[in-house]
């Protein structure tokens, strides 16, 4: 069922976005495991048309927030108004009250603004004035960064990191997919109008749900189990770390490993879902050392080396 509904999803997808198909199997792993992705990337590589996409093709309800250095928190949570045709305060609900969110840029915003996603994301309701709000079940951000552009930036603090359950680098495409984006914007394709592009809705929350509650079903073997633990630890005792990933990344990886199972049509883990998406779910979360980064070492190449290094284990 999953495996069938996500085909579906990744189809509609590609009515607008070209080859990117790794990072496409990758997001929606984040999505049916019900967590949150940090896309990095240069301007140009289709960071919000894949997100816009993913929305539609869904059937979620999709906000963006620019985020500036001039934003503020309750541009992003809303806040309460007085209505004097009332007599009382009433809640303005910010953007964040929607289904999909697209924090654009989100390292322009300063601190203050980007920990007003930390609740949100992690418990998924919002705290206006001591009042607490739940947020749309189906909830999840996805969050643009320029990793190339530092003037007038701010950089996420670990603790909003840990809260993105993967990064992933939208990188260039190769040149046949280049060549096919030019063909369909020759032909009239209209980033801004998915529904001309063929992109229709596949999904429902309802179904949304239901495939989430089938990924949590997702058996995950004791030797699995074993497997993952030991990835994780490995990285804090990395030569090159500083600080390793938390037993929370762990959690992650286990998700987002049953969410890949799933749509590749089995009931249970198995170490290739894990190779394949511990580079997402744990480079972003390790401190690599300043001597280390001097010789071009990231979290993405550690992890590489722990998963060459540790034997993959047999049933």
């Amino acid at each position: 069922m999953v495996a069938e509904a996500i085909k579906r999803v990744v189809t509609a997808i590609e009515r607008a976005v070209v080859g990117r198909r790794p990072e496409l199997e990758a997001i929606l792993a984040a999505f049916l495991a019900e967590g949150h992705v940090l896309l990095e990337g240069v301007p140009g590589t289709a960071k919000t048309l894949v997100v816009r996409s993913l929305a539609a093709a869904s059937g979620c309800a999709f906000r963006r927030i620019q985020f500036t250095p001039d934003l503020m928190p309750a541009d992003v949570t809303g806040t309460n108004v007085y209505d004097p045709k009332e007599g009382a305060f009433r809640l303005v609900r910010g953007p964040i009250f929607t289904d999909i969110v697209l924090a654009d840029e989100v390292n322009r915003a300063p601190a203050k603004t980007q920990a007003a996603l930390l609740e949100c994301m992690e418990e998924r309701t919002v705290t206006i004035d001591g009042t607490t709000h739940a947020l749309p079940k189906p909830f999840t951000v996805f969050a643009t960064m320029n990793p190339v552009e530092f003037e007038g930036t701010f950089p996420l603090p670990e603790a909003q990191l840990d809260r993105f359950l993967m990064k992933i680098r939208m990188g260039d495409i190769d040149a046949k997919a280049e060549q096919e984006v030019i063909a369909r914007f020759v032909a009239g394709f209209d980033p801004w109008a998915l529904a001309a592009a063929g992109i229709e809705s596949v999904l429902n929350e309802q179904k949304l749900q239901d495939l989430r509650a089938v990924v949590r079903s997702v058996a995950v073997e004791t030797h699995v189990q074993t497997y993952l633990v030991e990835i994780v630890r490995q990285t804090r005792v990395h030569p090159a770390v500083s600080l390793g990933a938390s037993t929370r990344a762990g959690v992650a990886l286990m998700r987002a490993s049953r969410a890949r199972a799933a749509y590749e049509g089995r009931d249970y883990v198995i170490p290739d879902d894990i190779k394949f998406l511990a580079p997402y779910v744990l480079a972003h979360r390790l401190s690599v050392r300043p001597e280390a980064q001097l010789e071009d070492v990231d979290g993405a190449r550690i992890v590489a080396e722990i998963l060459n290094a540790l034997p993959v284990p047999r049933a």
